[in-house]
């Protein structure tokens, strides 16, 4: 996996999400965060707390040291618990982007 797929393209996408011409060609987060490849992916839109962290530790188990994780959220504490989580149990925080009511996540599980 080159390096422009998983850590410089989602950066731009960041630096580029404010300028409105950008969103006009682009329809929104799910089209940006698809040039994301991702090992896995978890869907926890319409999900509140503590339910969308609850599902990540349990699919985090699952999944390979060094594999990474999208999730999707539509529940605003997760932009406060989905980092804190990573912080504590090791793993990296790559991605983070809000869009609207949509929260996406891409978490890459600790090596060791």
């Amino acid at each position: 996996m080159s390096i422009f797929k998983r850590s410089f393209w989602p950066a731009c996408l960041l630096f580029c999400a404010e300028a409105s011409h950008v969103m006009k060609i682009f329809s929104g987060v799910r089209l940006l965060m698809s040039k994301i490849n991702a090992d896995y992916q978890l869907d926890t839109i319409g999900l509140n707390c503590p339910e969308p962290v609850m599902m990540l530790h349990n699919k985090i188990r699952d999944v390979g040291a060094g594999e990474t994780i999208l999730v999707l959220a539509s529940d605003p504490s997760t932009e406060r618990d989905v980092p804190k989580f990573c912080k504590f149990l090791g793993h990296e925080l790559m991605n983070q982007i809000r869009h609207d009511n949509e929260y996406h996540y891409l978490i890459k599980k600790k090596t060791s």
